[in-house]
């Protein structure tokens, strides 16, 4: 009991501060989150809620003597009549409003994850699911993936940056009235507007966008039990690195090589606890500078991770102002909070433009591109929502819109057929997601396979026939 008074004291400063509903997903970032990240929730707001709704109440209840009664079936009597007087308390209300209630929880399926201590049957499904429950048998994909032979005979070097939490809306790219694209603004980058993630949180997005499982039919099963786009890319005949600022691949790069960066290290990006993302840089100079194969680069951003989000850019990035630099975000105006935000952005696309001058530098050897997209989007306070993670079904769509930029070089796409004008005409297309992704991303790269659905491969219909 007193376990379950504790935590449920934490669920409850989650829900009432970030609108925070745990169901099997949010359990599931729970388990999947770092200590560094756990710990940046830890705040004066939420220490108190602890201590007065859990500590105090847990106090109280271990100071209850229980006695036993003398007779068994007196105990069993007066057991029955508490449930009975509960069960007819219940069933007054049911009669009297049952009209209003029957609407609300058919048209909100999600009031039932409002009720703590739903958070233990949450958890505990997560555990089953975790240690008990047998993966399926691992299904190979795409074996009968090849590289197409580029026009111009140079190897493809593709970078696809997997950003965090940053959504469509704080891009200049897509309509925002602010300069936070300064220094990726005259690359030419090519930036699809209206694409829909997955999930509202990175344990399902990642895995989800990879897999050529999309959003309606995906299973998270399935997808750890079978190849993805980065798989199969590296059976195609590419040399994969996987480098990793954000706690994990989430299963992507179980079969490939991976280098985590280690944040307990103190050094110009990293304070102990985390790094900022031009930690990667190096290690991808040395991946590009390395031999002369084809080579398809990942880069796994913290980007835009709250609620900390000042812990994720240097000083020198902290131009939108006055921002919120406290992890206790709701105590902040709506103002503060999306500059924050808005600065992470910013140095998000700092840090992309410096992958683009270290490829520009290998045009004369590679035909080279880069490829950007968010796993999901975040609330920054509109209607009440903060952070991400929200069921599916209900979630804002700053939550679940996110950007998808691409840098595409005319060397590359005259090498690899492609009609650049025509990807361009394709910004504003309607009904885009990361279900386009797996079968873009193949067909972007050079990989023929059947695998590959023509009807959600963005360039499909715009390669140049010969």
């Amino acid at each position: 009991m007193i376990f379950l008074t504790i935590t449920s004291s934490m669920a409850l400063y989650a829900e009432v501060n970030y609108h925070t509903l745990f169901n099997n997903a949010v359990i599931e970032s729970i388990f999947e989150t770092r200590s560094d990240e756990a710990m940046s929730y830890i705040n004066a707001d939420s220490i108190i809620y602890v201590i007065v709704f859990g500590i105090v109440p847990s106090i109280w209840i271990a100071m209850v003597k229980i006695t036993k009664r003398e007779s068994f079936i007196k105990d069993i009597v007066a057991r029955v009549a508490l449930i009975g007087i509960a069960c007819t308390a219940i069933l007054l209300v049911g009669l009297t409003t049952f009209k209003s209630y029957a609407s609300v929880g058919r048209n909100n399926h999600f009031l039932n994850r409002m009720i703590i201590p739903g958070h233990v049957y949450a958890g505990g499904k997560y555990l089953y699911t975790k240690f008990i429950y047998k993966p399926l048998p691992f299904k190979q994909q795409g074996l009968d993936a090849k590289l197409s032979l580029s026009k111009n005979h140079k190897p493809t070097l593709f970078v696809m940056i997997l950003g965090e939490t940053a959504r469509t809306y704080n891009y200049a790219y897509n309509g925002y009235n602010k300069d936070i694209n300064p220094y990726t603004k005259n690359e030419g980058i090519i930036s699809f507007k209206n694409v829909e993630s997955c999930g509202t949180y990175t344990a399902l997005s990642v895995p989800c966008m990879f897999s050529n499982l999309t959003r309606a039919h995906y299973n998270q099963d399935r997808a750890y039990s079978q190849d993805n786009a980065v798989d199969i890319i590296h059976r195609a005949g590419a040399k994969v690195l996987w480098l990793d600022n954000d706690g994990g691949s989430k299963g992507v790069a179980d079969r490939v090589n991976y280098q985590a960066i280690d944040p307990s290290q103190h050094n110009q990006f990293c304070n102990g606890t985390s790094c900022y993302d031009s930690v990667m840089l190096d290690k991808a100079q040395r991946f590009i500078d390395k031999g002369d194969t084809n080579k398809f680069l990942v880069l796994h951003l913290i980007g835009s991770h709250g609620p900390t989000y000042f812990k994720r850019y240097p000083k020198a990035f902290d131009k939108f102002k006055p921002s919120c630099n406290r992890s206790d975000i709701e105590n902040c105006t709506d103002e503060e909070i999306k500059n924050v935000y808005d600065n992470t952005i910013l140095y998000t696309d700092f840090v992309t433009e410096q992958m683009i001058k270290m490829l520009k530098a290998k045009e004369d050897k590679y035909n080279v591109a880069l490829l950007y997209m968010s796993d999901h989007g975040e609330s920054l306070g509109e209607n009440g929502f903060y952070l991400h993670g929200a069921p599916f079904s209900i979630a804002p769509k700053e939550q679940k819109h996110v950007p998808w930029l691409l840098w595409l070089p005319n060397q590359y796409a005259q090498a690899k057929g492609l009609n650049k004008a025509c990807l361009e005409k394709k910004e504003n297309q309607a009904g885009l997601s990361q279900d386009n992704l797996f079968p873009s991303l193949l067909s972007l790269y050079g990989v023929k396979s059947k695998v590959i659905n023509p009807n959600l491969d963005i360039a499909a219909s715009c390669r140049v026939k010969a």
